[in-house]
């Protein structure tokens, strides 16, 4: 098992950046694909971007797609989030999560193990 514990966010104006970190306890986080999700209010949980166990083969959104970078590192337990160029319709709560079998996809069901989010708020 593993527990997953979300920081970064906060306030950011637009055109601004932020990294989240994700921190996961237990001594098997590297056998864990890792991915990141948001939901904003009134909306569905949305898929944002994955890395598998070795952190060599990742996956974005289109959406995010060349403005937010996942990557990880095993010795440190922790999976990072690089956000770019943020714009106001980024404002969610952004949760990690954990799935086994090193699935990095975007379906939300597959993962296993998830944080309780961090507030990310971007504007002016």
């Amino acid at each position: 098992q593993v527990q997953l514990v979300e920081s970064g966010g906060g306030l950011v104006h637009p055109g601004g950046s932020l990294r989240l970190s994700c921190a996961a306890s237990g001594r098997t986080f590297g056998s864990y694909s890792m991915g990141w999700f948001r939901q904003a209010p009134g909306k569905e949980r949305e898929f944002l971007a994955a890395v598998s166990v070795s952190g060599g083969n990742t996956y974005y959104a289109d959406s995010v797609k060349g403005r937010f970078t996942i990557s990880r590192g095993n010795a440190q337990n922790t999976v990072y989030l690089q956000k770019n160029s943020l714009k106001p319709e980024d404002t969610a709560v952004y949760y990690c999560a954990a799935a086994r079998n090193n699935y990095y996809g975007s379906k939300w069901f597959a993962y296993d193990y998830w944080g309780q989010g961090t507030q990310v708020t971007v504007s002016s």
